[in-house]
């Protein structure tokens, strides 16, 4: 659940850019003098951002609001949908219901409340993937204008604006600081091999001329379960013929059957006696046997080697037209449903399958990647070091798909040892300069600060953060550069909401 984190900006508005409180803004965004001071609140759930400016509640004053909504799973603006906004004491209360936003992502409800006092703001929200509900607490009307004005600070200028349209239209996600678990950390490589439950060797069933089916077989082509590859003919062979010998096992089974239903009628009538019926029974059962071996597989183009899964070819031992004989291998199947990555940890960290609490591995495209998420385990730890290998080996089964050819290497790291409990951040928020770091924290919906941290353990997917963060608050983890440069301009976006 993310972590629900409500900011107060001081009861003033973030004026979406430049950073002057306690204004209204007109339809154009631009500033208006109504005399009533204007907030913001910042609420994130599980689902959804809201980032909400209105003037101050004034009992009799029609209040318009600005609701920004943002999808969090993909921080994109609500674009279809309707907002329903109440204002609610004990249980009455009044609404309003706006059904779509004025401009992507931008709800402009309005209210007038009746009388003064502290009630709680409820936002509804429904759109065609999901609803949620989000309540501001404690909000107070006031009798007057004046009133407000008087109970209403300005807000200090400072921080970083960046407005929720220009979020909406980069690449940008925010997440909850949290606390989790951190490991020591060990840096080493790994080489991919392939886990021998996934491929497969086929062999000749029969001596015979290889006759490949397609002109394009070759290593890495994809193959499905059941494609024919080859065909192993004997045809115009003076020996080992297997078209013959079908032939010659077929007429022994037919002969064996015929005798084995007449003596077991014979037997049935106790005629002859049981020694003698279980010889024909035996007899019968071995031809049978032979016949359905020899023919198992067998078409028009002769023995035919089929693919046993869906993979692609990892080698070809024969060449189109070679003879080959029976067990001599033909071609090997494999698939990328399972990996085996193998890696060296020095003997004195004294590893073994117990004291490896995770595995991460860099993909094909650079991340960072958690064996035990999909799935995957230490197979197994060396227990020796030789002379000239004074490393100890492990294996790790990877249950991703890994694209990454055979052979290839990748950088690992290994969480050894027992945990700590530390606040973590992901290692996308992090921003580095010359060895410091720090994060891009979201104070509000368009109020951002740049934060020096102190960073301890690191895993590749999160970071411990010793001193600089609290749970709870959000760090940006992608657009946290384009935040940076927007701090660096030194220019402030100018006003252009749609409300």
């Amino acid at each position: 659940m993310r972590y629900i984190f409500i900011v107060f900006i001081s009861l003033l508005l973030f004026s979406c850019g430049n950073k002057e409180e306690g204004h209204a803004h007109d339809a154009e965004g631009n500033h208006v003098s109504s005399g009533v001071p204007a907030i913001s609140k910042t609420i994130w759930t599980d689902q959804t951002e809201l980032f909400v400016e209105f003037p101050v509640l004034v009992e009799g004053k029609t209040s318009k609001f600005a609701a920004h909504f943002t999808v969090l799973d993909k921080h994109q603006p609500v674009r279809e949908g309707s907002v329903t906004v109440s204002l609610i004491k004990g249980d009455s209360g009044i609404r309003h219901t706006v059904e779509s936003p004025s401009s992507p992502g931008i709800f402009s409800p309005a209210l007038q409340p009746k009388e003064p006092g502290v009630y709680d703001l409820v936002f509804d929200l429904e759109t065609p993937e999901y609803s949620d509900r989000i309540v501001i607490e404690d909000v107070q009307v006031y009798v007057s204008a004046a009133a407000a004005s008087e109970n209403v600070a300005e807000a200090e200028d400072g921080g970083i604006s960046f407005l929720k349209e220009q979020a909406w239209k980069i690449d940008f996600q925010t997440e909850p600081v949290t606390k989790g678990e951190v490991y020591d950390i060990v840096h080493t490589s790994g080489v991919w091999q392939a886990a021998p439950g996934t491929y497969k060797t086929l062999a000749a069933g029969a001596n015979g001329m290889v006759n490949f089916v397609s002109e394009n077989l070759t290593e890495g082509i994809e193959v499905k379960q059941g494609e024919l590859l080859m065909n192993l003919s004997s045809e115009g062979l003076s020996s080992n013929n297997i078209q013959a010998e079908i032939a010659q096992a077929k007429a022994r089974y037919d002969q064996a059957k015929a005798e084995y239903e007449r003596k077991k009628e014979l037997y049935e009538d106790k005629i002859v006696p049981k020694a003698e019926f279980e010889k024909v029974e035996s007899d019968f059962r071995i031809a049978e046997a032979n016949y359905r071996a020899l023919a198992s597989n067998y078409g028009a183009g002769g023995k035919q080697i089929r693919a046993p899964f869906d993979g692609f070819i990892k080698s070809i031992n024969t060449s189109n037209g070679d003879y080959v004989e029976q067990g001599a291998n033909l071609v090997t199947i494999g698939t990328d449903k399972s990996r085996l990555l193998k890696t060296q940890l020095s003997p004195s960290k004294n590893p073994s399958k117990e004291s490896i609490a995770n595995v991460w591995y860099r993909n094909e495209n650079g991340d960072w990647e958690e064996v035990e998420a999909a799935g995957g385990s230490v197979v197994s730890v060396g227990k020796e070091v030789e002379d000239l290998k004074p490393m100890i080996p492990v294996y790790i089964k990877v249950n991703d798909v890994v694209e990454m050819p055979e052979g290839s290497f990748t950088e690992v790291q290994i969480a050894m040892g027992e945990a700590e409990s530390g606040i973590v951040v992901p290692e996308a928020a992090l921003l580095e300069d010359y060895g410091n770091f720090s994060v891009i924290v979201q104070t509000g919906g368009e109020s951002f600060e740049r934060r020096p941290v102190k960073i301890g353990k690191r895993n590749g997917k999160n970071a411990q953060v010793i001193s600089g963060l609290e749970v709870g608050e959000i760090v940006v983890t992608t657009g946290n550069y384009q935040v940076k440069m927007a701090s660096m301009s030194g220019q402030t976006p100018g006003h252009g909401h749609e409300h």
